[in-house]
């Protein structure tokens, strides 16, 4: 299990590592990723460190070559769709949270159904479902109906939920389910604690192991991250770089994918976030590219338009498009949104944008058909 690995040094350690690095090393990780190699974990520390800031242009550089290289131009479109914003943990930068007195909803069957079909005629064939942490509202047996549902719909579908067990995951993998995104939120167990004060989210290994449990359950695809802007940013690269980096070596069957999402306004009061300046973040970014060439970079909507152009298709490689983070927000209805969102373009203009630029939006690039075939190798 992750945990192993991550007892080993602490967070402040973890940053002081960061920190410790030179421009020597820097050229060094260059030097290997210019001669096709992909980055050693000491190389890729190096280029999240803060002296690697005056190399941001080769770091662009190379980022977009790898990119071409194992995704081609292709960008992966996917929508979320929030069945459920009611939570019984309590996180104290997040609008779901169970102290903030909003509206609270759980999508039925029928509005279920409203959604899939409003997502389906827009051209989407993945969606990403997400609930709040109310283990007995959106149980088991409620998240498979949900997906009964979501298959006449979706070739794909992942879930962003609260951390299960293996066998309630396998559960879902049998119903249709394909993959798993479990951020982290942050790998600083000081600040973790002081975050998340009530409800299962506290246990904050049982949710560092998540995407261990969603590896031996057989998840296709398993997505990690960290929330920019809850606690150091070089302690947390350090730690989404290595847990990444050993999902992917020790579930080699399953896709890793990564998102840098950043602090948001939501309801509540939160505002300790720790700023995270846009160069910091193209530049963690166009690292993990480096270090894991093979791994899909995720972005959503929280981040602006002019941000997004300019990294589509150059680290990035899966995009959320046209999100609501509102249960019941593609069909209409009152607005119970979990966090504000910066690019609210419609798909049309969105993908004319990618065209533009040379890229290929592809809304369907998985079907389970693969998976039944008795010859697959």
């Amino acid at each position: 299990m992750y945990t192993e690995l991550f007892d080993r040094i602490s967070f402040s350690e973890a940053k002081e590592r960061v920190l410790s690095k030179s421009k020597s090393d820097c050229e060094q990780a260059l030097h290997s990723s210019y001669l096709g190699k992909p980055l050693q974990f000491e190389e890729y520390l190096s280029l999240i460190s803060p002296v690697a800031s005056t190399y941001l242009e080769e770091m662009a550089e190379l980022a977009l070559s790898w990119t071409k290289k194992r995704f081609g131009n292709t960008i992966s479109l996917y929508m979320p769709m929030y069945l459920s914003n009611e939570c019984r943990s309590s996180c104290v930068y997040c609008g779901f949270s169970f102290e903030n007195k909003i509206p609270r909803k759980t999508l039925n069957e029928s509005e279920i159904r409203s959604e899939s079909e409003v997502l389906y005629k827009k051209g989407i064939r993945h969606v990403l479902i997400l609930t709040g942490e109310d283990y007995s509202i959106t149980n088991l047996e409620y998240l498979r109906s949900s997906v009964q549902i979501l298959r006449e719909y979706f070739d794909s579908i992942s879930i962003e939920i609260y951390p299960m067990d293996r066998e309630k995951y396998e559960n879902l993998i049998e119903e249709g389910v394909e993959g798993l995104v479990v951020y982290q939120e942050t790998y600083d167990p000081k600040n973790y604690s002081k975050y998340h004060l009530r409800g299962m989210k506290k246990n904050m290994r049982y949710r560092l192991d998540a995407p261990d449990r969603g590896g031996l359950a057989g998840f296709r695809r398993i997505g990690v991250g960290a929330l920019l802007g809850l606690s150091d940013p070089y302690g947390e690269m350090f730690r989404l770089g290595e847990h990444a980096h050993y999902l992917s070596k020790k579930y080699w069957r399953t896709t890793i994918q990564i998102s840098l999402p950043r602090m948001r306004p939501a309801e509540g009061e939160f505002d300790k976030t720790i700023f995270v300046s846009d160069r910091e973040y193209v530049r963690f970014l166009f690292a993990l590219r480096l270090f894991l060439p093979d791994s899909g970079l995720v972005q959503s909507t929280r981040e602006s338009v002019g941000m997004r152009d300019h990294l589509s298709g150059m680290p990035i490689t899966h995009m959320s498009v046209e999100s609501r983070t509102d249960p019941g927000g593609y069909s209409g209805g009152e607005e119970l949104k979990q966090f504000e969102i910066e690019d609210t373009r419609k798909i049309g203009e969105f993908t004319q944008m990618l065209r533009e630029k040379g890229l290929d939006p592809v809304f369907k690039d998985f079907d389970r058909a693969f998976l039944g075939s008795p010859d697959r190798i």
